[in-house]
């Protein structure tokens, strides 16, 4: 009997028809057939839902970090009783009341130690006591109150102290307390105490009359004196230039956003105004927005309101009003309101910025004329609202308030934007060592870029970037009018830059959210025809991507790298611009 065949599992072997037909080696052998690429209808296909993805989720920010801010009604007007400012009274004392002039004035220093009281720090601040000459006793006296700014007692209200102390008074001006403040972190109360300090001192000097010692207070400083009436209810008068009767979250949302109209700013940066002012600022430290200062103790004694119709940082008609109600509430009557054609908002004529700038018509001669009259306890005459018809451009945006999810938020995405950006920055300028040192050795490639990664990527940073400098600078351009304003000029007849960039930049954007939208839809393409946009990957393709054999972006994990950090940060660019309106169409 033959012995058996040998089957094909023993051999080894097997039959022709079921033999492998790809294995590695032949695959090896093979040559690579390249991926077909995407027809134009089929990259649209994929670009266009990334384009409305990215596009919404940017649009959303914008809209659900808007702020809405009711700023009715618009145009308000108070008409005054006469155009005539003059300040007169029924003279009952038997002699001619002092005005300006009747004395010649004597000046002196002295330093007093102001101490905070919540830090224990200590201030030594200068007094300029200015005194009229050869009045004699019982004279009435006044302290001045620093408005915005670094004042001292050589540089801030040398005229119209003067003034004062020709006519009688016993006047001081004092080095503004700052301590270790800043613009936006003043310490109100405890300047409060300061200004009181100086006000008995001025009580104890013999030549004085402790009963008649009143204040003269101007723009932030009325904030101030709200604080200061309540501490001292003895101060016998007041005299306020443009006070800023509302809160600072509310008076500064105002002026900021009737000035961006003023200015001729794209209402897309008025809209910045809204969304800043409805800041926590708690949350750094800021615990000035939110003054309780809408007290009727603040007018209840003897008041002089003056207000410039060239002021743009002062709501006049609202402020007028509730002045009136509040004195009215605490039971005075005597207050006076003067409004002057053409004066800025510390009464002076034209470019505060311009040194010798002088007060408006008849302003110092009123006010002093009140002041005499008003200390020497005598009945007013002249009506009490007099001059040019106040008007407001807009409502106070009372419903401004701090919102705790819309500041952490914002200040998350500055920080990122600003972290990922240095980030990007020393990643770039790493690249460009790269690249110098590669070509100087010619080394070959130093980054290898695929498929127009690489100039895509540079092309929509540079555009990105200059979106983000565009954007500064028109800012930058209403701050600047802003300014101009605030100190008495005139706004720019062409607003320029401020209102064309605004929808520039609205369309620079959406163009960079397309771009980056073919940007990942050529991504996905080179990865689908390497085998990565499947379920499961094809085996082998992300080690052949990891290890640069068959790269998607790039030959290099450090242009992968640089690639991804930069979108990133661009990103975040774009987020920004949408944390401030610019994607609300």
């Amino acid at each position: 009997m033959h012995a058996a065949e040998p089957t094909a599992r023993q051999t080894g072997t097997l039959p022709a028809d079921t033999l492998p037909t790809d294995t590695t080696a032949e695959r090896a052998r093979q040559p690579k057939q390249e991926p077909v690429a995407w027809s134009r209808g089929h990259r649209l296909a994929v670009s266009v839902p990334i384009f409305i993805i990215l596009l919404g989720i940017l649009v959303g920010v914008s809209h659900i970090t808007a702020v809405s801010a009711n700023i009715q009604p618009t145009g308000q007007t108070m008409s005054m009783l006469t155009g005539d400012t003059s300040v007169t009274f029924n003279n009952t004392t038997g002699h001619a009341l002092p005005s300006v002039g009747t004395y010649k004035v004597t000046q002196r220093y002295i330093t007093i130690d102001a101490k905070r009281p919540s830090t224990g720090e200590i201030q030594h601040i200068r007094v300029l006591i200015r005194e009229p000459k050869g009045a004699g006793s019982n004279r009435p006296g006044v302290v001045f109150m620093h408005g915005a700014g670094y004042g001292t007692c050589d540089n801030s209200f040398g005229d119209v102290a003067y003034s004062l102390s020709s006519a009688g008074f016993v006047t001081a001006v004092i080095d503004k307390p700052i301590w270790s403040t800043t613009d936006i972190t003043r310490d109100y109360p405890a300047s409060a105490k300061i200004y009181d300090q100086t006000i008995n001192y001025l009580r104890s000097l013999k030549q004085v009359n402790a009963a008649k010692v009143g204040i003269y207070a101007t723009s932030e400083s009325t904030w101030i004196s709200s604080y200061l009436l309540r501490l001292d209810p003895k101060i016998a008068f007041q005299v306020l230039l443009s006070p800023m009767v509302f809160s600072p979250r509310q008076s500064l949302g105002f002026l900021a956003s009737q000035d961006f109209t003023l200015v001729g700013a794209h209402s897309g940066y008025q809209s910045i105004v809204r969304r800043v002012f409805d800041m926590d600022g708690t949350l750094f430290g800021l615990k000035n927005f939110d003054l309780d200062i809408e007290q009727p103790a603040a007018y209840s004694i003897p008041t002089f309101v003056a207000y410039g119709s060239k002021d743009v940082m002062t709501a006049q008609v609202e402020g007028a009003r509730e002045i009136l109600d509040l004195a009215h509430r605490s039971g005075n009557w005597d207050v006076t309101i003067r409004s002057y054609p053409v004066a800025n908002h510390v009464l002076r004529l034209g470019n505060e910025a311009d040194s010798g700038t002088g007060f408006a018509d008849d302003y110092v001669n009123d006010m002093v004329s009140w002041a005499v009259g008003t200390a020497a306890g005598l009945d007013q005459t002249s009506e009490r609202a007099a001059g040019s018809m106040l008007y407001q451009s807009i409502a106070v945006p009372k419903d401004l308030h701090a919102d705790r999810g819309l500041t952490i938020y914002g200040a998350w995405i500055h920080i990122a934007m600003l972290i990922t950006l240095l980030l990007t920055l020393i990643i770039a300028l790493a690249a460009l060592v790269r690249k110098i040192v590669f070509m100087i050795r010619r080394k070959g490639p130093a980054l290898g870029f695929k498929y127009g990664f690489g100039g895509a990527l540079l092309s929509l940073t540079i555009t990105t970037l200059a979106t983000f400098l565009l954007f500064c600078g028109g800012l930058g351009q209403v701050v600047m009018g802003i300014v101009q304003l605030a100190w008495g000029g005139a706004p720019a007849e062409n607003p320029g830059m401020m209102f064309w960039s605004w929808p520039v930049i609205q369309v620079v954007c959406t163009l960079v959210v397309w771009a980056w939208s073919r940007v990942f839809t050529r991504l996905i393409e080179v990865m689908q025809t390497r085998g990565l946009a499947q379920f499961p990957p094809r085996k082998g393709a992300i080690g052949d991507v990891v290890s640069g054999r068959e790269p998607v972006l790039a030959s290099t994990r450090f242009a992968r790298v640089l690639f991804w950090v930069t979108a990133f940060a661009m990103f975040h660019v774009l987020l920004f611009f949408a944390f401030w309106g610019l994607f609300i169409y």
